[in-house]
């Protein structure tokens, strides 16, 4: 069983929504927890630490449990073979707000969790017609925003020496893609200018899961995500982000 545990917010809780089936079906054993809390920054994620506070919803698997925890009761819940962190999205190309928290961040976690592969949980820019308030610190530009998160979470992974899960990258490049290109007529990825899809773009953000991390093969995995709030789900359009995302790894 390979055990996962992202200390988060609403863009773990996109990217992790799916992953516990996606990987299910492809024959792999997950154990999946998000720490939830909306819009949570890493200064608030090391006021939670300092504070002892039980201020987290424990996701588990994709699914709300209701209970509610502080980082350091599930960091010592099980010996994690992965532990991520990120910025909240709205200050992921501000490189001061990263600091000194993801260094005192991740000091705290290979302290609780000494034998888990830290990774960096790269988030992603907003929809070109977003409203969140946070966009105006790009001009409300979403090419600003992903260089500048980019930028960004690439000098804390190097301060840290840690890997960086390109969830931004992978966005970014299926918006290139004319199905996705919403800017002449494809679909959104978001949902609201700035959470994922329900369908496609948490699809997307599991497959990142499954091929960069889990090590595997998108190609031959049949999994469809759930009709959840839209009605119908394309399988070519699922495909295609399959294929993408299988190739932008077999690249590297």
């Amino acid at each position: 069983m390979i055990k996962i545990l992202c200390i988060g917010n609403s863009f773990s809780q996109d990217s992790t929504t799916y992953l516990f089936d996606l990987a299910k079906t492809g024959g792999i054993d997950t154990k999946v927890v998000n720490l939830y809390i909306g819009g949570c920054s890493l200064e608030r994620h090391w006021d939670n630490i300092t504070g002892k506070k039980a201020d987290y919803e424990y996701q588990l698997n994709g699914v709300p449990t209701g209970k509610y925890v502080t980082i350091k009761e599930v960091l010592t819940e099980e010996d994690w073979d992965i532990v991520t962190m990120q910025q909240c999205s709205g200050f992921s190309g501000l490189i001061d707000t990263y600091h000194p928290y993801s260094k005192d961040l991740s000091a705290y976690v290979s302290q609780y969790a000494p034998k888990a592969k830290q990774l960096i949980h790269q988030t992603w820019a907003y929809e070109i017609d977003s409203d969140h308030s946070q966009y105006e610190l790009y001009h409300r530009s979403q090419e600003e925003m992903y260089q500048a998160l980019r930028k960004c979470y690439s000098t804390v992974a190097q301060e840290l020496s840690l890997d960086i899960i390109p969830f931004g990258e992978v966005i970014q490049k299926l918006r290139t893609l004319p199905a996705f290109d919403y800017k002449n007529g494809g679909k959104s990825l978001c949902r609201d200018g700035f959470h994922m899809h329900y369908l496609y773009g948490r699809y997307a953000l599991a497959a990142t899961w499954y091929e960069y991390v889990i090590k595997g093969n998108l190609l031959v995995n049949n999994y469809l995500p759930p009709r959840g709030e839209e009605a119908s789900i394309d399988k070519d359009e699922i495909q295609l982000i399959k294929a993408c995302i299988h190739d932008m790894v077999n690249s590297k």
